[in-house]
């Protein structure tokens, strides 16, 4: 067996300590060329001494994520296969804030970046991490619709790329594991539909419309009138030119406008798919009941929205979701948000799980962006599309383990039609 040396068994080390675990199973790559680590194991690359740097000033997820968003450290081509290694060890097992370095596990982390010549003053991060606590109070409307033009407002060309066709950012639903993105997008769409037992000539409110998917084919398909809102500037143009395309402008109408400020219901029934997330724990049975009131007696909603199913967990803000991908957002307990809609005077008439199901269709966004790769660089930035591609393969292992969940909730505002004794979806 070959003696270890050059930088890679030090970074191994230091490696181990930000990760709680006493020996790491990747394979390090360092910038000397030296390696070390198991030899089958999923090859990590520090391309150059700043990785370790951002680490010993952040040695924490954050740290990591910004050493892999500004391309000091690489996965040799299968992120996947890196994560799924990494989430089986240390403080990624454990499914709960990392714990900070003890004074001794810093100490050791200094002699190592003094002995590789990393050490210096702390590097800015890399310009797609955002600190969403300097623009307002926690769910403001300021803050919400700053938080939201962050993650939404990043180019619809590139979100083209990812998403595919079908243009909808949440959880398809799978006949099989071969059903393709776009025909389980069309299924999910659909299925929505259904549960709100879309008629012609309904008035139907879509809140968090996205690029307007959901409002094409209800309008198209089912004959309804919808108003759908959005806090995404670029969202919005893009749904009304896709509605004026198709000639339906006259039955989709889509607002910048925010959730609470909606003032002009009653509505026949209400979808909201992949919104909920944005709001809080705080804010929710607020949400719950604002909903409750725009709807008519007897109207139905539709609560689409990924659970946290990990126990209870405060959110971290200084870890890479949070910095990166959603300001401000929070995955509830199915329990809890049942509890909202429940405590709002809503009736429950069905709960779906969906969880298998976004697993494939962030594999699929994944395989998107990988396939289109220098042309989604291009769109954006190399670290954007980094931080896609860190957030879609780590989230689609996350509910793969079963550490999320995501579920359709449909309820009904007493009064009104009563129910069918049986699903009629």
């Amino acid at each position: 067996m070959a003696k270890k040396k050059g930088v890679a068994p030090r970074l191994a080390g230091a490696l181990a300590i930000i990760l709680g675990t006493e020996e790491i199973p990747l394979r390090l790559r360092a910038w000397d060329g030296s390696e070390a680590g198991p030899v089958n194991a999923p090859v990590i690359e520090f391309r150059s001494r700043r990785g370790l740097r951002r680490m010993l000033w952040s040695p924490n997820q954050l740290g990591l994520s910004r050493a892999y968003v500004a391309g000091d450290i690489d996965d040799n081509g299968d992120l996947f296969e890196s994560f799924s290694v990494l989430s089986s060890v240390g403080k990624f097992a454990e499914v709960k804030a990392f714990r900070p370095p003890t004074l001794g596990e810093r100490w050791r982390l200094l002699r190592t970046a003094i002995r590789v010549g990393a050490v210096g003053l702390p590097i800015a991060p890399p310009p797609e991490e955002m600190d969403v606590t300097k623009t307002g109070r926690l769910h403001s409307k300021k803050r919400d619709s700053a938080a939201v033009s962050h993650h939404y407002d990043v180019g619809n060309d590139f979100y083209r790329l990812v998403l595919g066709r079908s243009m909808v950012y949440s959880c398809a639903v799978w006949e099989d594991e071969n059903t393709g993105l776009d025909a389980a997008q069309e299924a999910k769409l659909d299925l929505v539909c259904r549960k709100l037992g879309l008629k012609e000539g309904m008035r139907v409110l879509d809140v968090g419309c996205g690029w307007g998917s959901f409002a094409l084919h209800a309008a198209q398909n089912y004959g309804v009138d919808v108003v759908g809102i959005t806090l995404s500037k670029e969202q919005a143009a893009l749904a009304r030119k896709r509605a004026a395309d198709v000639g339906l402008s006259d039955r989709i109408e889509i607002r910048v406008q925010d959730y609470r400020d909606i003032s002009d219901g009653p509505f026949d029934a209400i979808s909201s798919i992949g919104m909920a997330e944005h709001v809080g724990k705080e804010q929710i049975g607020n949400y719950a009941a604002k909903l409750n009131s725009l709807l008519r007696p007897g109207g139905r909603l539709l609560n689409h929205a990924i659970s946290w199913n990990a126990g209870e967990m405060p959110p971290d803000p200084d870890s890479f979701i949070p910095r990166y991908v959603f300001p401000d957002g929070e995955m509830l307990s199915l329990t809890v948000m049942l509890g909202a809609l429940e405590s709002a005077g809503l009736e429950v008439l069905d709960v779906e799980a969906l969880r298998r199901h976004y697993g494939l269709t962030l594999r699929a966004w994944v395989h998107n962006l990988e396939e289109n790769w220098d042309e989604a660089v291009r769109l954006t930035s190399e670290g954007r599309a980094r931080v896609w591609r860190l957030y879609m393969a780590s989230s689609a292992l996350g509910f793969e383990r079963g550490l999320n969940g995501v579920n359709q909730i449909l309820v009904q505002r007493p009064g009104g039609e009563e129910p069918p004794l049986r699903r009629n979806f």
